[in-house]
């Protein structure tokens, strides 16, 4: 569904707003560099670990049968997305003195960080039930999580996060704009827009919080109930389970880092913090680029296939 459709040139047309000015992390020119070359550096792990899972899962036809390793090309996918959908941008204003982003500009950057990000959401609740499926349930894994339930699993957490963006845009293209025109952030996102419109933004906000903040806080809880039970049974009734317990732990820390900024953010409304970018640093930028590292590259099966990457014979599939 496009912009257009949705009424965006009309509300061009009666908000004195045409462009907002993102104040970034930082006013500091010296600052600045130093954080371009940071972020530079992730961005380019960011965009080569995910790509190199993705390139891994579709190679090897034994990984992409796999429920887990499916699901894991599809988060690296998300995130090698959700990367773009900010960072670019961050990189670019870092260099120069004015940092704006047009209306339509904004409204683009919150539709693709809602679309996927709330995807990438249902996406890890999907994954830790494939766990919990997997370890609490093992003789029935591969019938319970066959390739047509992963299939429509995957496009169930699109479509919710189709739909989940599409609210958010439609809560905010109904909004006057008038000034200031000032975003304390480094990228366009609901709450900041929010709070510049020209009305009372009471029920808006409250909106808000039903669509991103309970939907952060419900996935969570069902992530930190299937990971108690998951790690429960392993303590229980496998005596050498304690790689798969490390492993989980890791798996739980990193989910916390996406959820936890997520429900401070969109669960609460009226205020905003400067810790607030902070937050979203973590899950635009450091989760993505952890994300490789936590799920696949500690895992042996995908470390092997790796490595065979590397020795293929010129054009199958990869260039020498």
């Amino acid at each position: 569904m496009s912009l257009d459709i949705l009424g965006l040139m009309k509300k061009e047309q009666d908000s004195n707003v045409t462009e907002f000015v993102l104040l970034g992390l930082s006013s500091s020119w010296e600052l600045q560099l130093f954080l371009f070359l940071l972020f530079l550096f992730f961005y380019i792990a960011i965009v080569l670990g995910n790509l190199l899972i993705v390139v891994t899962v579709q190679v090897h036809a034994h990984l992409l049968q796999s429920p887990m390793y499916y699901f894991l090309g599809h988060l690296s996918f998300i995130d090698l997305c959700l990367s773009c959908v900010t960072v670019p941008k961050m990189l670019g204003d870092f260099l120069q003195q004015s940092k704006s982003i047009s209306f339509s500009g904004c409204l683009t950057q919150i539709y693709f960080l809602h679309f996927l990000g709330a995807s990438e959401m249902f996406l890890l609740t999907v994954m830790a039930y494939d766990r919990y499926v997997a370890i609490c349930n093992p003789l029935r894994y591969l019938t319970v999580m066959n390739p047509q339930l992963c299939l429509w699993l995957v496009l169930a957490c699109w479509c919710g996060g189709f739909i989940h963006s599409i609210m958010q845009i439609i809560l905010v293209i109904q909004l006057p704009f008038c000034g200031p025109n000032e975003l304390d952030n480094f990228y366009c996102d609901v709450p900041q827009v929010i709070k510049l419109a020209c009305m009372d933004t009471y029920v808006v906000e409250m909106l808000m919080i039903a669509n991103s903040g309970l939907l952060s806080l419900v996935c969570f809880l069902i992530l930190l109930f299937s990971y108690a039970i998951i790690l429960i049974t392993l303590r229980t009734h496998f005596r050498q389970g304690q790689n798969k317990v490390s492993t989980c732990t890791s798996h739980l820390t990193v989910v916390s880092l996406i959820f936890m900024p997520c429900i401070f953010i969109y669960l609460r409304p009226f205020c905003s913090f400067s810790v607030d970018k902070i937050f979203s640093v973590f899950y635009t930028v450091i989760t993505p680029m952890l994300n490789p590292l936590i799920y696949t590259f500690r895992n042996a099966d995908m470390k092997t296939a790796m490595k065979k990457l590397r020795i293929k014979p010129c054009g199958i599939p990869l260039p020498c």
